[in-house]
């Protein structure tokens, strides 16, 4: 596949489950140099389903035969993590730039063979991490690199929910706590995210710890996790995570905490955050945030793969998540 004569991306999808119907694939068609021509999904009543509320002309229920439509020249896996590396590779055959969801993979492991297949045959591998892409993050990490909080000291994460969070996705099967699925729980689906975000907003983590356990024993999969993490600027972080708490114990937050100040702010929550720094005080920012949550990042793949910019959430970032998330709970 000859990318450099690239003057639009023609989107097939694999796997147009709950995330394509707002946060991912309708900006697909909205983005410019960019449409949705064909989707996949193995059971045919809801893909025609789907076709047919999306206005996409081709449907199938066979991934090879999405892969391979000459239409189609770039891929979003959007099915859950055990299917990820297998299709990635299969795409990586193709040649054709491959767009995954988030987490990369069940394993760092799973994420070095995509990165692997996809450079064997020079194919650009992007993946999900779409916070990297709006606005508000976007301009912590320039508050940060203009040193408005002083020297980064350290960062500290903290997320407890109960079992029927509105954070945690209701689906039909809930794959998200089956490790054989997922990778891990509730902390693989949200502190990927979190993970990533740390990576972009403060560089690479070196090292991570902790400790994880199931107490509640309402799935297989872990429900509480602590962690500490160093990042190679020398910058210490930890977390806690807990998906059984109290509904009036909830709480998502993040603090940055520098030599001048700190950042504050919710990782799942609305686009804002609060700076407190000694010489203003408290100060409150506010962003309007896209109605399709992807629309920034799925604009930085299309313009990546088109040649016009260069790519903010690749395979190779969005390994390193994998990366400490095992380190953490193993």
């Amino acid at each position: 596949m000859d990318k450099s004569k690239l003057k639009e991306v023609c989107w097939g999808i694999i796997g147009v489950g709950n995330v394509c119907e707002v946060k991912s694939a309708p900006a697909m068609k909205l983005v410019p140099n960019s449409k949705l021509v064909a989707v996949m999904r193995r059971d045919e009543a809801k893909v025609k389903d789907y076709a047919a509320r999306h206005q996409v002309s081709k449907w199938y229920t066979d991934a090879n035969s999405l892969i391979n439509d000459p239409e189609v020249n770039a891929i979003y896996i959007a099915t859950p993590p055990n299917a990820h590396g297998t299709l990635a590779r299969l795409v990586a055959k193709t040649g054709k730039p491959v767009y995954v969801e988030k987490p990369m993979a069940r394993s760092y492991q799973e994420c070095l063979e995509m990165i692997t297949a996809c450079r064997e045959t020079e194919t650009s591998l992007y993946v999900a991490y779409y916070r990297r892409a709006l606005p508000h993050f976007v301009k912590i990490k320039e508050l940060i690199q203009g040193g408005v909080i002083g020297a980064i000291r350290t960062v500290h994460i903290d997320i407890k929910q109960e079992l029927d969070s509105h954070i945690i996705a209701n689906t039909e099967e809930n794959w998200r706590v089956n490790p054989e699925i997922a990778g891990g729980g509730y902390f693989y689906d949200l502190a990927s995210h979190q993970m990533d975000l740390m990576d972009f907003l403060l560089g690479p983590i070196i090292d991570a710890s902790g400790f994880s356990t199931n107490q509640a024993d309402m799935y297989e999969a872990e429900d509480l996790v602590s962690g500490v993490f160093k990042f190679e600027s020398g910058v210490i972080g930890s977390g806690n995570w807990c998906f059984t708490t109290a509904e009036c114990s909830k709480i998502d937050q993040t603090i940055i905490y520098g030599s001048k100040g700190h950042i504050k702010f919710e990782t799942f929550g609305k686009g804002e955050f609060e700076l407190f720094t000694d010489q203003v005080g408290m100060q409150h920012f506010e962003f309007e945030m896209p109605k399709h949550i992807q629309y920034n990042l799925i604009e930085n793949v299309v313009n990546s793969i088109l040649g016009k910019e260069k790519a903010i959430s690749t395979g190779e970032t969005a390994a390193r998540a994998n990366w400490v998330l095992e380190k953490i709970i193993k």
